[in-house]
Parts: structure tokens; sequence; C-alpha cells
């Protein structure tokens, strides 16, 4: 048994004993989260394999993470990135700003794991959705204010072999079961449809697009008329749904999609770079930057690497870290493309998130499809909950550090404000999918602690102000960007492309910034630039000798 935390080594890096295979463990936990658990096989539904490109960044953020940070940043000593920064550059004023790009990034990482868990009590139980993010609220202060990165190593762990299990034991279940109904496929134009006359709940107002004209009985609000269980025609085109409203289609019926999603056939569907949106080959690219630089600035992600007795150490939990997460992604791909066929309905009505959720009780009957349910809803909670808590434990250290050097007390004050910031902001988000909210915390990631962390360890001549500059210039627009993409809808055309996915435009940008204003202040590089390089590449043996 884990014996409590007691100091703030124990509270923020473990007193740095932890083993290499159990923190890559710890890692892919906290990494797969509700986007990668839950959001990844409802963007392979609606979107096809121009998404599998994001694991794929994903997993190659990782190995740019061990080639150029992991190891450096374990050598320099820090408890948190804002110790890393004010450490290198001497600045009190560059640990501020980096303090406040932490609470961004962990804040927008910390909504998509309270909407999932939102989201799965109520597709399975119909509780209302603040039911699922109490529950991950409380489980979460409960890990981490018992022993902070102590107690959660373990529970991380652990989870991630959980969260590998409640996709692969269905997966192979399901696949047998579609190959014992005799591997149905779509049909030849690879569109969806309803294989039996299906009726759809829809739970929030919605405007869709029907893709060829069709008669279906509704009992609600259709087009802002009450229908009755009349039978409405729906020609091919644009129209809005009410919430509650039941429609029933005729088998056959191709899906409606809701109007965010694009209405592709097979053949695009399976293209990559086939997104069916405005400059979709823009926000592809934009999107594996995002996901790809932002994965080496993720504080919930790095705090891991201090846990390390050493610099090999770290170096060598994050070789592990990629293979696991190559494992887990075999399985998005496949729920998918079942969804397709299983539960066409929920590109109707928005909820592709749900695919993982749904798909067990749809394709098996009885006890075994309920089992397997319980099984995913199992493995969806620890993907909430392991992501939490290292957000916590990651946004709640970095606070209690910044001030004054804060012991316990202070720790887990951080954390209880780490975990209730962004429940103000939940109720006004709608049904943004977990995949687009985790994005916008990468991009935040990508444009700021991404840049600091590069040119810190491998570039002598950053400065302070080059430093400072860099991450309000890439931070800000960043974190501007995501809050109006929470809250309002950009015009179309590119400015809703770049206000989607910023990256692409912003982090060279902030890169550019940083790298000037050094350029301009070289007479300010602090002097013990030289003795912080060496240690930060030197082996510690070197260092000792």
């Amino acid at each position: 048994m884990t014996r409590p935390a007691r100091t703030t080594s124990d509270l923020l890096v473990a007193s740095r004993g932890v083993s290499p295979w159990w923190n890559a463990s710890a890692i892919g936990g906290e990494y797969l989260s509700a986007a990668a658990f839950l959001g990844s096989a409802g963007l392979v539904l609606a979107y096809g394999a121009d998404m599998l490109w994001l694991p794929i960044a994903a997993t190659a953020g990782h190995v740019l993470l061990l080639a150029f940070v992991t190891a450096p940043l374990r050598r320099s000593g820090a408890y948190t990135i804002s110790d890393f920064a004010e450490w290198r550059l001497g600045s009190r004023g560059v640990r501020r700003v980096v303090t406040v790009c932490v609470c961004f990034i962990g804040w927008f990482y910390l909504l998509p794991q309270y909407q999932g868990a939102g989201l799965t009590l109520r597709v399975l139980t119909g509780a209302p959705v603040w039911a699922g993010w109490a529950v991950v609220v409380a489980v979460t202060l409960a890990l981490a204010l018992s022993g902070g990165m102590r107690s959660i190593t373990a529970a991380q762990a652990v989870q991630f072999w959980v969260k590998l299990a409640a996709v692969a034991v269905p997966a192979v279940a399901l696949l047998g079961m579609w190959h014992m109904s005799g591997a149905p496929r779509p049909p030849g134009d690879g569109v969806p449809r309803f294989e039996h006359t299906t009726r759809v709940h829809v739970r929030t107002d919605v405007a869709v697009t029907v893709p060829a004209s069709v008669t279906v009985t509704a009992r609600g609000r259709v087009d802002g008329v009450a229908r009755r269980g009349e039978t409405v025609p729906l020609p091919a085109g644009r129209h809005t749904i009410g919430r509650g409203t039941d429609v029933v289609f005729p088998a056959g019926t191709e899906a409606p999609h809701a109007e965010h999603l694009p209405v592709q056939d097979g053949g695009t569907w399976a293209t990559p770079f086939g997104r069916g949106e405005e400059h979709g080959l823009f926000r592809t690219y934009s999107a594996m930057l995002g996901v790809l630089l932002g994965t080496m600035g993720l504080p919930h992600i790095l705090m891991r690497f201090y846990t390390n007795p050493s610099g090999s150490a770290a170096r060598r939990t994050a070789a592990f870290v990629p293979v696991l997460l190559a494992l887990f992604y075999v399985f998005p791909t496949l729920y998918g493309t079942l969804g397709r066929l299983y539960a066409p309905e929920l590109l109707m009505t928005g909820d592709t998130d749900a695919t993982l959720l749904l798909l067990p009780r749809r394709m098996i009957d009885g006890p075994p499809g309920l089992l397997l349910t319980g099984l995913v809803t199992a493995g969806a909670f620890a993907a909430f909950i392991s992501t939490s808590c290292g957000l916590a434990v990651a946004i709640g250290g970095t606070i209690s550090q910044c001030p004054r050097r804060g012991g316990a007390a202070a720790f887990r004050a951080g954390v209880v404000v780490a975990l209730a910031a962004p429940l103000a902001l939940l109720p006004g988000i709608g049904s943004r999918g977990a995949a687009a909210l985790v994005a916008t915390a990468l991009g935040v990631s990508a444009c700021s602690l991404c840049p600091l962390l590069v040119l810190g360890i491998w570039w002598r001549g950053l400065t302070p102000a080059g430093a400072a500059t860099g991450l309000l210039a890439g931070g800000g627009l960043a974190v501007t960007a995501g809050v109006a993409g929470l809250f309002h809808d950009a015009p179309p055309g590119w400015p809703a492309a770049v206000l989607d996915h910023p990256t692409l435009v912003i982090a060279p940008a902030a890169f550019a910034a940083m790298i000037a204003v050094s350029l301009l202040t070289r007479r300010r590089v602090p002097r013990h630039t030289d003795r912080a390089l060496r240690r930060l590449h030197l082996p510690e043996d070197a260092l000792a000798r």
C-alpha cells in the first residue's frame, strides 16, 4: 500500500523514485484521455481515414519528446515547468507567464474529461450531465489530495491497462459477432443507412443535413412546426429538429448528418485528407502540428518525467510510451468503422463520442452486451479520472510553487482551484466533441510551452524578454482563439479554419518572436546559461565527477 505523501517532493514528484516501465504506464494512463477513449472512434465515424493522422501525430509527439526534452528536463532538478523556466532564465516574470499558460492548458484539457463523463452517464443511464462532472471531480479530489503524485502514479498506471482491456476485449467480441452475422458491409456507395426502421430521439436542438428526400414520422418540433406523430416529408437539404423530438426513419434511409459534420460517401470517408470541409488540407496539417508540438509541452505529461530517478531513466520512460500508445490506437478505427454500420443515427444527433458506448449493446443482445458495456464504461471513467488526476497535480503544483514555495496546504488549495475553474465554462460550451476540446489544449501548448522548452534546452541565446514575448504572443493568441471557438462561430471560410485550428499560423510566430526578441536583447542572456546548459545535457555521473 502506498504510504501517504508528507513532503513537497512526495506531492509533486513522488520523491523521484518511479521506475521507467511503471512511469510509462502512468503516462499512458493520463495521456489517453476522453479524446483518445471516446473521441477517436467518434472522429473516425464522422470523418474517416483522415482522423488516423491524429493518433499518429500523438505517438510521434512522444518521439520528439524523447529526442529533445525528457532527459534534459529531468536533469534540471525542477519540480514544475515554472520552476524550470525560472531556473533556466532567472526571471520571476517568465515564471508567472508560464504559470498562466499551464493553467489554461490544464483547464482546456479538463473540459473534455468532465464533458465525456457527463455524456457517458447520460447515454447509459439518462442521468443529468452534471452527475458525470461530479463523479470525476469527487474521485480526482480524493486521489490528488490524499497523496499528490505519489498516490496518483499507481492509480494511473493501473488505469492504463484497464483502458486497454476495456477497448480490446469488446473489440474482439464485436469482431466475432460481425463475422458470425455474415460480415455485413456498407452498400456499394459507402453511405451510412438505417438498416431497419429506426426511431431516433433527439436530446438537444440540432440542425441536420438530409442527403436525399425522405418521408419520416415525427413527434416534436421539425423545422419549427410541432408534429404529433404524423408523416413529414423532408426534402434534401438543411432542417432543424427540436429538443425531445422522436423521428422514425424507414429502412434504407441515408442517415442525416448534424450540420457541423460533413456528408461523406464511402470514397471520401476512406481517403486521407478527405474531410469534406472548407480548407480541409489546412485543417488537417494544423491539427497534426498542434498534436505533434502540443504533446511536447503538456504540463501533466512533463511532470511525470521529474518522478524518474535520473535523466537516463526519463529517456527510457519516454521510449516505452509510443509503444503503449500504438497498442491502444489500433482499436478506435475498428469502432468508428462498425459505428457506420450499426449506429448511423449518431451522425444525425452529433453524439459521435458515444460510438464506443453504444456498440456493445447494439451488436450483442442480453447479458453479454451489458457486460461489455460495463467494461467500456469502466475504461471510460478510468480515462476521465486518470487524466484529471494528472492535470490537477500539474496545475495545483504549479500554482502552489508560484508566489512562494508553498507546502502541502498550498498544493491542496491549488488542486481545488484547478478542478473548480473549468466547471464555470461547461454549461456554455454546447456539444463540442472531446477531441476538439483536447485539440484546443494541445494548440495552446504547441504555441507557448513547446517553443519555450525547445529553445530553452537547445539554444544558448534565449533571453527572458524573448521567452516572455513568445509566451505572451503565442499563448495569448492560442487562448483567445480557443475561448472564441468555445462560445462563438467564426464566419465561414478561412476565419473558421484558422479559429478552429490556429497552430499552423501561431506556433511558427511564437518561435519567431522568441528568437527575434532574444537576438535584439542578446546582452541580457543570463550569466549562468553555460552552467545551466551543461547540467541539462551532461549525464548525471559526469556532473558528479
